[in-house]
């Protein structure tokens, strides 16, 4: 019986030699060094950065990715570490996947995260089909997230090393099959040692600002986007409060997510904030901040990374770990099966979760958790309010 074939850095067998892999370039410092690194360790390695949209608006904008400086820069990146490099024009795709999904979402009264669609609408799995098609083994990208290899042989997503710069919450839609096909170099590293690898390789991207913004929301402004896709989207109509008192008037639910306090337009003796919008109505919903907290979420379009299947993790009620904003720490919580689907229930509660966001589950609080998978906020129910707990108790004790 022959021994098996040893694995090369990507858990691949084959040495780098005789494996090609496609680097998704942005043009920016982390796919620039992605793709140096695997060129240095001896992979057949093609370069690969997409046109997603109309950047002539952008091609002088900082903190925005795949405008048009940044296809100069992919190119000059490849030239320098001595790789092939095509450009791909994708917009039409990125449109219909992306541009579209996120404007019909902020219409329809929620806060969507377009860059969670286009990680597995566009690159995990357009790309990923023309990387195979340019019989790469796999496609290799440039996100702080690692991937391991598993005893069975499958893989899974964990944090990356740095938590600050951890970007799993946009990568909890990934498929099993898909992270099979995917390597993610850069996630036991951190942005400094990344920087310093661009420095080393002459890499004229080295000093590059990160990209920050929304990329097809060149001005920042959202709902310039959503207006032209979506004309009259910006009607005005009522902010009210709790009970359906009139406070003001507004321009535009598109103007306005969960959680919000400035902007509001309307002066009143204590603080609001913006507890829900009623698209239907065209309403925004204000007031203290308690009526923020939620205890319990309903989601959409779930995806499950777990060893076992999700009912099992239920039924054996598992305690996960959720982040429903990307910038804040995962919270304890419990899964429950429904008539309608799948229900997150906070142990907690959070404060402002917003119908859109993603909801991504982790097998621990800190470190370099494991993703389990996750899904969109399809909507939520909220804490009884401390106010009205205690008139209640009132109530009940006369």
């Amino acid at each position: 019986m022959s021994a098996p074939l040893a694995l090369n850095t990507l858990d691949l067998e084959g040495s780098p030699a005789q494996t090609r892999v496609v680097v998704a370039m942005s043009g920016g410092v982390d796919s620039s060094v992605t793709a140096a690194l695997l060129a240095e360790e001896g992979y057949d390695v093609v370069g690969i950065t997409l046109q997603l949209y109309d950047h002539g608006a952008a091609t002088h904008r900082k903190g925005a990715c795949c405008a048009g400086r940044d296809i100069h820069d992919a190119r000059a990146v490849a030239a320098r570490i001595g790789i092939p490099h095509y450009v791909l024009d994708y917009e039409q795709r990125f449109k219909e996947a992306v541009i579209d999904r996120f404007a019909a979402s902020y219409v329809a009264g929620e806060t969507p995260v377009p860059c969670v669609e286009c990680n597995q609408a566009i690159k995990f799995r357009d790309l990923l089909v023309t990387a195979r098609e340019l019989a790469a083994a796999v496609l290799a990208t440039g996100h702080y997230v690692a991937s391991r290899r598993l005893p069975d042989g499958g893989r899974a997503l964990y944090r990356a090393r740095e938590a600050e710069r951890d970007q799993s919450y946009f990568l909890f839609a990934t498929t099993g099959a898909q992270l099979d096909l995917l390597r993610f170099p850069l996630g036991d590293r951190s942005k400094a040692e990344t920087r310093e690898l661009a420095r080393r390789f002459g890499l004229s991207v080295a000093d590059k600002q990160d990209s920050q913004d929304i990329c097809f929301v060149p001005s920042g402004r959202y709902a310039d986007v959503i207006e032209r896709l979506h004309p009259g989207a910006a009607g005005p109509g009522e902010i009210v409060d709790l009970e359906g008192r009139v406070l003001g008037h507004h321009g535009g639910i598109i103007h306005f997510t969960v959680g919000q306090r400035r902007g509001l337009g309307i002066a009143t003796g204590s603080p609001l904030y913006v507890v829900r919008l009623d698209a239907a109505l065209r309403r925004v919903v204000v007031g203290p901040r308690d009526a923020l907290r939620t205890s319990r979420i309903r989601l959409r379009e779930v995806n499950w990374l777990g060893d076992r299947s999700i009912d099992q993790a239920i039924n054996d009620r598992r305690e996960l770990y959720v982040k429903v904003r990307s910038t804040r720490a995962p919270q304890g919580a419990w899964l429950h099966r429904v008539a309608d689907g799948l229900e997150v229930e906070l142990i907690g509660g959070e404060d402002g979760v917003s119908p859109g966001q993603a909801c991504v589950f982790y097998d621990a609080a800190e470190g370099q958790a494991r993703i389990l998978g996750g899904g969109i906020i399809a909507g939520t129910m909220s804490l009884p309010r401390m106010a009205d707990a205690a008139e209640a108790a009132l109530a009940g004790a006369r």
